[in-house]
């Protein structure tokens, strides 16, 4: 039948609990309460056709609310046929208190009611977060206060400077830290002056350097294409990983710098005077962007011929225009068709940083034109393709 049911009042119930209302209502100001909930009524020939249901729906509404104490209003219908009838049109709920009772949030509501009173009491600037994430704050009751204890100890300790491995706060660790870095991120956020956030980072990858926090250096590993050329001071394998600080720093006597994304290709790369080569690390060369030395060398990308490793290549542009590419030509991928495989997932964006035929490729290959999401992996190039390709640039 086509009235509200005691089911459509509940489930009206659980919307507003899912986005925090009753929660919000519970602890400050709201329009919400008292709540009037609307029953949609039968219609005229429902009643007239379907009368012993509709006297059952009017008593369980009515059992249903003296059950709860709650209150219903109520209106009269004259009907052509059934005369004057009186039926509930609306169920009343004066609290967030009532409303939660009825969909089993009581608990839930209470727990939400503590968290906020001993918030407001400690650090009242967390207020606005647990106002508009209460749900959010249920889920996280069991660490609410670890985490209020590090706003603390933030606020106290600003721009701190050391490792996560080193806050020292009663009954928490690291692990701690790191596993809510993003709702430590909207808690800091609140609580810190602006002096004392970098604006330049955010995210979780960007938690530690937006707050001042030490962070893992960025390292780059490289190895010389040629015997003679020493990073170490040593006759050991010169297959070294150093920070991108000391990166900057090398002064390394050489005139080419290979990057590759494949580590056996970057270990099997032929031999060639004065170079050198760079096992990359996919998007991102902000571990190579300020070696002002690398102006001064001739560079050479060699990545997938796919969408993601023209957008690698367009990348790398962007921080050295004049890098060239290496084996992602039109040639090498139909040499190597019986090779070819399928990307996962394309990129589809404009590239601004590639040459002319680099874009005719790059544009086949988003479009599908030479076949569906193709790719072919620097892997699956042949060694003496690649062997090839190095003696052309001695040319």
């Amino acid at each position: 039948m086509k009235w509200t049911t005691v089911a459509d009042v509940k489930a009206q119930l659980e919307r507003h609990w899912a986005k925090g209302e009753l929660c919000r209502a519970a602890v400050a100001d709201s329009e919400l309460f008292p709540f009037r909930i609307a029953f949609k009524l039968p219609a005229a020939k429902v009643m007239l056709d379907a009368f012993g249901d509709m006297q059952d729906w009017v008593k369980l509404i009515r059992n249903f609310a003296d059950k709860h104490t709650l209150k219903l209003e109520w209106q009269e219908i004259k009907h052509r046929n059934l005369g004057r009838q009186q039926l509930p049109i609306a169920l009343l709920l004066g609290t967030p208190e009532q409303a939660a009772a009825l969909i089993g949030k009581r608990q839930g509501l209470q727990q939400f009611c503590r968290l906020y009173r001993a918030t407001q009491a400690r650090l009242p600037e967390l207020l606005t977060w647990l106002l508009k994430r209460p749900i959010k704050a249920l889920d996280l009751e069991q660490a609410w206060f670890h985490l209020v204890d590090l706003c603390v100890w933030i606020q106290a300790h600003p721009n701190p400077a050391i490792y996560l491995r080193q806050v020292s706060v009663v009954g928490i660790d690291s692990k701690f830290i790191e596993s809510q870095r993003q709702v430590l991120a909207e808690l800091f956020d609140l609580v810190l002056p602006d002096c004392a956030i970098n604006d330049g980072v955010s995210g979780v990858a960007g938690f530690a350097h937006r707050y001042g926090f030490r962070d893992k250096p960025l390292m780059v590993r490289l190895r010389p294409l040629d015997q003679s050329t020493r990073l170490l001071c040593s006759d050991g394998n010169q297959d070294i990983s150093i920070t991108a600080a000391a990166f900057i720093t090398l002064r390394p006597d050489v005139r080419r710098v290979f990057i590759t994304e494949n580590e056996i290709n970057y270990l099997a790369f032929p031999n060639m005077l004065q170079s050198l080569i760079i096992f990359g690390a996919g998007y991102g060369f902000d571990s190579l962007a300020k070696a002002v030395w690398l102006a001064d060398c001739e560079i050479y990308y060699w990545g997938d011929i796919d969408t993601h490793g023209f957008a690698i290549l367009d990348q790398l542009r962007a921080h050295f225009p004049h890098a060239q590419s290496l084996l992602m030509d039109r040639n090498t991928l139909m040499v190597h068709r019986p090779l070819w495989g399928k990307e996962p997932a394309q990129e589809r964006r404009d590239l601004v940083h590639l040459t002319a035929d680099e874009i005719a490729l790059y544009h086949d290959l988003r479009t599908n034109m030479l076949g569906e999401k193709l790719r072919l992996e620097q892997e699956r190039i042949a060694f003496s393709h690649l062997q090839e390709g190095v003696n052309a640039l001695l040319l």
